[in-house]
Formats: structure tokens, C-alpha cells, sequence
């Protein structure tokens, strides 16, 4: 399932994450690690019932490292810690979609149809990847309820400029 794309407005979040560098090559399985560790530390924390969960790409390069973040959509400004960090996901406009189980479908469709339509990404190409001013995917599915990835609901947004 891949829904159309389109372009919407969305306000500042705050959120909480974990920020690493890691080689796309075994990027999933860090993410998943990740994504067990953020987790623990929200439930922790009593945040559970806020969100969703995602993965944000900072800055992409399939061929070197990856600059992401798995992070969570908290209501206000949340402390972290040494390894939990708060941060935003920035206002503004957003090319996006939904998708489920083909992620590299989902992406391919959203930049295919911003090429297409001549929307401009807010970014830049820089010496360590395509640096983005925000680009993530939301797990929309709740994991307690879906274990299986694959079904899951997941929206792409690429903030544009």
C-alpha cells in the first residue's frame, strides 16, 4: 500500500531521540536496536501514550555513513539524558506519504513525484552525504499492538522548501 503524495503544513514537535552515525549496509538492525532502547527509556520516563516512534535521516549516503536519529514525538520539551536527546522535527511545509511493507517503493514514489512536480527538497549536497533539513519516517501502526514490521503503517515526509 502506498498512498498518494502530497504536501501539507505541519507545526514544530518536540521530541526525544538517540542520534548516531552508522553505515547503511546493517542500518536496520542498529535502528532496531535503537528503536528497543528508545523505547524502554520512554516507557520509563511515562511517556508511552505520546508519539508516534520514528526514523529520521539527517543526512544519507548509501555508500558511506548514515546520519540518523530514531526518535519519538513527545507533547512538550522533555529532558533527556547522556544518550536520550531532545530535539524537534521543524515546521513547515512537508511533501508526504503512507505507506506499508515497501519502504524503498514508498521512498522511490515520494522523490519520483517531487521531481516530477518540480518541488524543491529543503537541503543541501554536502562532502558527507545529502544533508536534509528534515527528513523522517513515522511508525504509525503502535508495536504493541503489530509486531510485524511489515504491516505496519508508515508515513515518509521530506520537509520541502
Amino acid at each position: 500500500m502506498i498512498t498518494e503524495p502530497t504536501i501539507a503544513h505541519r507545526p514544530e514537535r518536540h521530541t526525544v531521540g538517540i542520534r548516531v552515525r552508522t553505515p547503511f549496509k546493517g542500518m536496520f538492525a542498529v535502528v532496531g536496536q535503537l528503536l528497543k532502547e528508545l523505547r524502554q527509556w520512554v516507557n520509563a520516563q511515562q511517556l508511552a501514550d505520546q508519539g508516534p516512534f520514528f526514523l529520521r535521516y539527517h543526512v544519507v549516503d548509501m555508500e558511506g555513513e548514515m546520519d540518523i536519529e530514531v526518535g519519538f514525538v513527545v507533547g512538550e520539551p522533555t529532558p533527556g539524558d547522556d544518550r536520550v536527546r531532545p530535539g524537534t522535527l521543524p515546521a513547515g511545509d512537508y511533501a508526504h506519504l503512507t505507506y506499508s511493507r515497501y519502504a524503498l517503493r514508498g521512498n522511490k514514489a515520494l522523490i519520483g513525484w517531487m521531481r516530477d512536480n518540480g518541488i524543491a527538497v529543503d537541503g543541501q549536497t554536502t562532502q558527507e552525504g545529502d544533508a536534509f533539513a528534515c527528513r523522517y519516517e513515522a511508525y504509525l501502526t503502535d508495536y504493541r499492538v503489530e509486531h510485524r514490521k511489515s504491516a505496519w503503517r508508515v508515513e515518509l515526509a521530506i520537509k520541502v522548501e
